[in-house]
């Protein structure tokens, strides 16, 4: 008798721990951004922490910084295929792919991060750009702050001292109009900058005040000019397999941490290192420049205003006759969107 409710017993326990095993899931979670930086801890680790709180530890996020799962032009992809569960990278990494999306980048749209991230949640909310991310489960969407030009040793005052610079670029768009103005393009992941600009493969880059601190570039750029090229758009997004593999529960959670909350709390983090990094080059005595009003500045105006419409003739031409409706509606969102 006491053999029987022995090997019962057991079998109970084993059962309960098998139980407790398919209960807990652990999802990997990608991305380019350094360990120690704000963005990682502030935005993905935060994201990560109230997801395993709110589930019961019913769900684990297991954060891969640093382009240690998956590289930043193949993150989103590595989220599709499952590589990782959950991705989080910049659009324009993947030149073509989110045409619409890539609307929000243009000068003009956004003035800070909190307004570029309210308004990109809000045309994928509306329905505008959905249809670009059906290949994935998104969970939420941000932006940098306005990207400007920063330079090792050149003071960029006009378009024309652009002439013949290696400037990175961050998207194809804010590339066409840097082309425009006589620069010479470079295309590269965020992490190779420090070393590029180091070794003088490059001249300078367009870059928010944000990536100045977070990639450390601050040490090795002396001059900036503040006119908006682009504000670079973000997904965090989740494999659909992996989102279908959840329970209803554990998917409740994930669906409670998705949408407008965590765009909003991207764009406050982002704002605040806006604001520490533009410090940091005027604690280094560095050279700034202001351009107020780019768009209808004297110098500015024309190149800025002639990458916007190149970018939207080009979506047109490509059967996207709805673009000028996006662009219209993202600049009707800014009405709700606050700058701050």
């Amino acid at each position: 008798m006491n053999r029987t409710l022995t090997c019962c017993l057991l079998a109970l326990s084993v059962a309960g721990a098998a139980t407790a095993a398919h209960a807990e899931t652990t999802l990997r979670m990608s991305h380019f951004w350094p360990a120690a930086s704000a963005i990682n801890q502030d935005i993905f680790q935060a994201w990560a922490d109230a997801v395993e709180e709110q589930s019961g530890g019913e769900l684990r996020v297991q954060n891969f910084p640093s382009q240690t799962l998956s590289q930043a032009d193949e993150t989103y992809d590595a989220a599709v295929n499952g590589i990782a569960d959950i991705g989080i990278t910049a659009q324009g990494y993947t030149a073509g792919r989110f045409p619409l999306s890539q609307i929000v980048e243009l000068p003009g749209v956004a003035e800070s991060a909190s307004q570029g991230a309210c308004i990109l949640q809000t045309l994928y909310d509306a329905g505008h750009i959905d249809q670009e991310y059906e290949d994935s489960h998104v969970l939420f969407m941000f932006t940098t702050g306005p990207g400007y030009i920063h330079t090792k040793e050149t003071d960029v005052q006009v378009p024309s001292d652009l002439e013949g610079l290696r400037i990175r670029r961050p998207t194809a768009v804010a590339g066409s109009i840097l082309e425009n103005m006589g620069a010479q393009p470079v295309g590269m992941p965020a992490p190779d900058i420090y070393t590029s600009l180091q070794r003088g493969v490059i001249d300078g880059l367009s870059f928010p005040w944000e990536g100045m601190k977070t990639f450390r570039l601050d040490e090795l750029a002396n001059y900036h000019t503040q006119v908006p090229f682009y504000t670079l758009i973000f997904v965090a997004t989740m494999s659909q397999d992996a989102y279908q593999r959840l329970t209803p529960g554990q998917q409740a959670v994930i669906d409670a941490n998705s949408g407008m909350q965590w765009a909003e709390n991207a764009g406050v983090v982002f704002n605040a290192l806006d604001e520490a990094g533009k410090q940091l080059a005027i604690e280094d005595g560095d050279t700034i420049r202001v351009v107020e009003d780019p768009l209808n500045d004297p110098d500015w105006q024309k190149p800025l205003q002639t990458g916007i419409e190149m970018y939207l003739n080009r979506l047109e031409s490509r059967g996207l006759e709805q673009a000028r409706d996006v662009y219209d509606a993202a600049l009707d969102a800014r009405q709700s969107c606050p700058a701050q």
